[in-house]
């Protein structure tokens, strides 16, 4: 008795061992886990390799609270240490990232280091030749959402304007745009639409780097300064951010997780209308709705509609700020269900359309004292003056996207050859 048991534990011992290692085998080939891919190293955490580019200069850096390496040191603080860092400055939302949206932001001193932080949020949004005086070096190490309107990578942009105007080096370290490097969608801007949401015309979902984006603005767009972008190592395509395995910082104060940066490019659109996007909320540009909306009727309707990877939840919520603080408002929760699958773009006007029909006389663009803020937004007066349908914008906006994205693989700094 005791010798078969004995058998029969080998036996099943070997089983077991087999077929762990075809599971072993199967998941490295098809889907390795985090701890068996290349960790993902950020421009920041390069610096080792590319410190001649800062030997015997004078640095100046552009960062907020993002800026900091995979084991969660602040770039200031690293830059402090290994260069000869001598100016701060600060993009929208300030260098702490408390900042909120729109708010113009002061130039302070920095209390670890005890750096001057210039603001470029404020008087002037482009670096002054007081400003870089001094300077040899002007880096930049801010964390992007991979979405046109976010201001960060025209506060880039300006920057590497001065740099040329001034004869400074432009540095950018490089991170990881968080909703992936494959996906590329929405129109562009056109002429007479330029704005700090949009200063190029470049799609509203780009599918770059900061660092690619610097060397396509740098080429594309004449600025011509002199360029270094510091890569990534490890990092692929495919990617999204938690992937990654690197920490996340809060890239201004309604973009709390990587998962509120792929919904923004869909609902970011209703901040140029009375409706609200969740702002105001714990869970920002996750719901859309209005006080006077049916959340059953719009969920229905967008549900019919069978957009792939998104399913719309009825969800009723009260902002603390925003469009209708404090009030009761209906509407939806957007739950992603396949990220791969699911297109921000055409959901976002999707759901715009749905609920202008809804939402009839109540529903409103917001204007301010210059152009509407829709207009600006989307980079053209046609979706607000309602020209062509929102199949029309879609099919003209897709041949827009696949234009841009055969330009931009030109400045790829990690290939598709790298994609899993």
């Amino acid at each position: 008795m005791r010798i078969r048991s004995y058998v029969e534990i080998v036996i099943l011992l070997v089983i077991v061992f087999v077929l762990s290692g075809l599971a072993n085998a199967s998941r490295t080939t098809e889907n390795p886990s985090r701890s068996e891919r290349v960790p993902v190293k950020l421009g920041i955490d390069n610096l080792d390799k590319h410190l001649d580019v800062f030997t015997g200069k004078r640095v100046g850096l552009i960062t907020n609270a993002t800026g900091m390496n995979s084991q969660y040191q602040s770039t200031v603080d690293v830059l402090h240490a290994k260069t000869s860092l001598v100016a701060l400055f600060s993009p929208e939302h300030g260098i702490r990232g408390a900042v909120p949206a729109g708010d113009q932001v002061g130039s302070l001193t920095d209390a670890k280091t005890g750096l001057p932080i210039n603001s470029l949020y404020g008087a002037t949004k482009k670096p002054t030749p007081q400003m870089l005086e001094g300077l040899d070096i002007l880096a930049f190490d801010i964390q992007d959402v991979g979405a046109r309107s976010y201001t960060y990578i025209y506060t880039m942009a300006y920057a590497m304007q001065a740099a040329k105007e001034n004869g400074k080096t432009f540095v950018v370290f490089d991170r990881p745009n968080p909703v992936g490097g494959v996906e590329v969608e929405g129109g562009v801007i056109k002429p007479g639409f330029e704005s700090f949401i949009g200063m190029y015309p470049i799609p509203i979902r780009h599918g770059l780097t900061v660092g690619e984006l610097a060397r396509l603005f740098n080429k594309e767009f004449g600025i011509g300064c002199e360029l270094v972008v510091i890569p990534m190592t490890g990092w692929q395509r495919t990617m999204y951010f938690d992937e990654t395995g690197l920490p996340w910082v809060m890239t201004s104060p309604n973009i709390p997780t990587p998962d509120t940066a792929l919904v923004y490019p869909a609902t970011g659109i209703f901040g140029g209308t009375n409706i609200s996007e969740g702002v105001g909320t714990t869970r920002p540009f996750d719901f859309v709705g209005a006080p006077w909306l049916d959340a059953e009727v719009l969920a229905t309707a967008m549900n019919n509609l069978k957009l792939p990877g998104v399913i719309f939840r009825p969800a009723t919520y009260v902002p603390r700020f925003g469009n209708f603080a404090g009030e009761t408002v209906s509407g939806v929760q957007l739950h992603i269900t396949d990220r791969k699958a699911f297109r921000p773009v055409k959901t976002g006007m999707s759901l715009l359309t749905i609920v202008q029909q809804l939402s009839g006389d109540k529903f409103s663009y917001r204007y301010g004292t210059g152009t509407p803020m829709m207009d600006l937004i989307v980079g053209d007066d046609a979706l607000r003056l309602g020209r062509y349908t929102t199949e029309e914008f879609l099919l003209a906006w897709e041949q827009e996207a696949k234009k841009f994205k055969e330009l931009s693989q030109a400045y790829y700094l990690y290939p598709v050859a790298n994609q899993r």
